[in-house]
């Protein structure tokens, strides 16, 4: 009784029987298209969100959050960076590295970045030793030179433990003309990251005979860093930088691989966008069910008019009546969205099982399950685009009802 009239009459046709029952089918249609829509849309957002993490997760395992390195030249004074970034509170870990392209030959060639480490401080920034499937990290020694490869190089290059490897970097001028720079590695270990770029592209030998294979003295590259919060990479290493009062490059893990987090995140756009196209289609169902609504409620709207309702109450009537349609589907497709993106990996499974098929093989996608992260800010804004979307399908058919004159409507009553 507290209720405005237009609200009241909106909620009684809401939940009155109507005479023609195909506009309750077409009014069911649309809460289900609608529903349907937003659960598909938080499901699909939700594994890619949990792909990109996965992605993320399992790169920066093997990758420093930031590098300080000599711009244009080897950096001598590595120990003293090392030091001053153990002195911000923010580094969690800091090691020095070499890095350059080489050339690996065995039976085969296969192109690769060869990384030079030290194996006792390389923990501090990496889990490669916990990737090692073979062999041990440690095996790397001074004067050794052991290479530890991963393990689809290895596989490309025709090589296992135990075998030799040829590592060409480059020319080196002499009177006799440019010659290649060679020495031959023994193949101590291999390693799993879980990542096709590191398992087919990265080599790694111990610091000191990168050193003597590039002719680089006492100096390195530059220096590692792990961070307590990732978020903070770029500006660490820049605050770094500045303290070492020098020309040095800084870079972080976006920008080390900005195409491939902007081509995941076009990806994700592009995935909301086309799914947006059902929750659009249950806003079309909308509008006929409503314009439906308006042409069997003619003699109703007429007596309201009649007893003192304004245009503007009678559209307010039947849009509050299709925005409560887009409030239930909204809800309704949340709740299922939600609980199915929570119970996939065991729908997954499930289905898996009934099937007798594999669906996400591991040599394939190096993962068993199917990750998933719900982002409430993905969820928020799918719930308000599908309200916004059944709002706006109620304008027209409101308006229609509100031009509805109550003498030409109650000629024939």
């Amino acid at each position: 009784m507290f209720k405005p009239i237009p609200v009241s009459i909106g909620l009684r046709y809401l939940r009155a029987k109507r005479r023609n029952g195909f506009i309750s089918f077409i009014s069911m249609a649309s809460i289900l298209g609608i529903a349907i829509g937003v659960a598909a849309l938080i499901t699909t957002l939700a594994v890619m969100s949990g792909f990109q993490r996965e992605i993320r997760d399992r790169m920066l395992q093997m990758a420093a959050h930031a590098t300080v390195s000599a711009d244009g030249d080897v950096m001598l004074n590595w120990r003293q960076a090392v030091t001053e970034a153990y002195r911000d509170p923010r580094v969690a870990g800091a090691a020095p590295y070499i890095e350059t392209q080489a050339l690996l030959s065995g039976p085969r060639r296969q192109p690769a970045i060869v990384r030079g480490v030290m194996p006792a401080e390389e923990g501090k920034v990496s889990v490669l030793a916990e990737k090692m499937v073979q062999g041990r990290l440690t095996d790397l020694a001074p004067g050794s030179f052991n290479i530890v490869l991963g393990q689809e190089l290895a596989t490309w290059l025709g090589v296992g433990v135990g075998d030799s490897v040829i590592v060409t970097t480059d020319f080196q001028a002499t009177p006799l003309g440019a010659i290649p720079q060679l020495k031959r590695f023994h193949v101590s270990g291999l390693f799993v990251a879980g990542y096709q770029e590191y398992d087919r592209g990265l080599a790694v030998v111990n610091l000191k005979d990168a050193q003597r294979l590039l002719r680089m003295g006492d100096g390195v590259t530059g220096v590692r860093l792990k961070l307590h919060d990732m978020d903070l990479a770029f500006d660490v290493a820049r605050d770094l930088a500045l303290r070492l009062k020098g020309p040095y490059r800084v870079s972080d893990w976006t920008s080390d691989n900005a195409n491939m987090f902007r081509a995941l995140k076009l990806e994700k756009t592009m995935m909301a966008i086309l799914l947006s196209l059902i929750i659009a289609m249950g806003a079309f169902n909308l509008v006929s069910s409503q314009v439906m609504l308006v042409t069997d409620k003619q003699a109703d709207i007429a007596i309201l008019r009649t007893l003192g309702l304004t245009p503007r109450g009678v559209m307010q009537v039947f849009m509050v009546q299709g925005t409560l349609i887009g409030v239930i589907g909204t809800v309704l497709g949340v709740l299922g969205g939600v609980l199915l993106t929570l119970n996939l990996d065991r729908i997954l499974r499930a289905i898996e099982a009934v099937l007798g098929v594999q669906l996400m093989p591991e040599d394939v996608y190096y993962i068993t399950g199917l990750p998933t992260q719900l982002e409430p800010s993905d969820v928020t804004i799918i719930a308000l685009v599908a309200l916004a979307m059944a709002f706006l399908a109620t304008i027209y058919p409101a308006w229609r009802a509100a031009r509805t004159a109550p003498a030409e409507a109650l000629r024939y009553e």
